[in-house]
């Protein structure tokens, strides 16, 4: 088997790769184009990809190929109806970031909610050196304790936060993007109830054609002056601009965000000139990204690869 890995910098250079070597002839490119795809693929049985586009067009040359790993969960980088049609086999991987993009959810709250920019700032600057009194109050923050936390998207990471949002006395409550989620556990609202009430707001939905700018403008304006909003689910489900009008004008307190409708950040992003990390902080898509996560994750695509290889219909095919 011929298995070229397109872009493996996007999972990190400091993993250790070989054990992919007992699974056939394998090839690491740390990026590619697509141009460059077309014709590291000539010759592949099985690609690894994360972003890389997988279309028609992109496989133009790709005589051989037999399977498409995906090193994410999304899978909106797929043509899968193509895919279909030349009888190539996908995978994609569910579950590994569960534990990683939940503590980082937290991370992003904390920061803001207990406003440690400020209070960081305060001890750098020597002020507290030699303060009269132990403590200093001028920032005002709140327990977390009887706070209504909201959740968009409910499924793995959705309850795992609402989980440990619970036992920090959150009330949860949550919306479902399909009107077909109900958890006997958490009350589930209308988004107009979710806006209004929730004191904390964190997204962990998919991109779909419901929660494609869910976000907008109005829907900032109905929440609470004193929410904070987060969103570890996709950039597109948020218009950025509206949500920078929202934290320019303080019609909500402040926001953490790990994905952007653009990633890299766009130079024209309206985001990038609030420069108030009380108000807004943003990390480069890494809340999957820790380094047990990212192993857990490729070992999942080995025995993936591994099961296919192995398959009955892919034995009686000649390679």
């Amino acid at each position: 088997m011929n298995i070229v890995l397109l872009d493996a910098d996007t999972i990190g250079q400091d993993l250790n790769l070989s054990s992919f070597d007992k699974l056939g002839s394998v090839t690491i490119y740390g990026f590619s184009t697509e141009d460059e795809m077309r014709e590291r693929i000539i010759d592949a049985d099985i690609i690894i990809v994360n972003k890389m586009t997988v279309n028609a067009d992109t496989l133009s040359k790709a005589s051989h190929l037999k399977l498409v790993c995906v090193t994410a969960t999304g899978t909106n980088n797929l043509d899968k109806e193509y895919l279909a049609q030349k009888n190539i086999a996908w995978r994609n991987v569910a579950g590994y970031s569960t534990e990683c993009v939940t503590q980082h959810t937290f991370a992003l709250l904390f920061y803001l909610l207990e406003k440690l920019p400020y209070y960081d700032d305060y001890v750098k600057s020597e002020a507290y050196v030699n303060n009269t009194t132990f403590t200093h109050f001028a920032n005002v923050f709140h327990e977390m304790n009887g706070m209504t936390w909201g959740i968009i998207g409910l499924g793995a990471i959705g309850q795992r936060v609402a989980q440990i949002a619970s036992m920090f006395g959150c009330h949860v409550i949550y919306y479902s993007t399909t009107g077909k989620n109900n958890h006997p556990d958490y009350e589930r609202v209308s988004f107009e109830t979710l806006l209004s009430q929730s004191d904390i707001i964190s997204v962990h939905a998919p991109l779909t054609e419901q929660t494609q700018g869910l976000m907008n403008r109005e829907a900032f304006e109905r929440m609470k002056k004193s929410a904070v909003f987060l969103n570890l689910g996709r950039g597109p489900i948020v218009v950025e601009q509206d949500l920078a009008d929202a934290l320019n004008l303080g019609e909500i307190a402040a926001a953490g965000l790990d994905v952007l409708c653009t990633e890299p950040m766009a130079e024209n992003n309206p985001l990038k000139s609030i420069k108030d990390s009380s108000r807004l902080i943003i990390t480069p898509h890494i809340a999957w990204a820790g380094v047990e996560t990212r192993r857990r994750l490729m070992d999942i695509v080995w025995h993936q690869i591994e099961e296919f290889i192995s398959s009955p219909n892919i034995q009686s095919k000649p390679l």
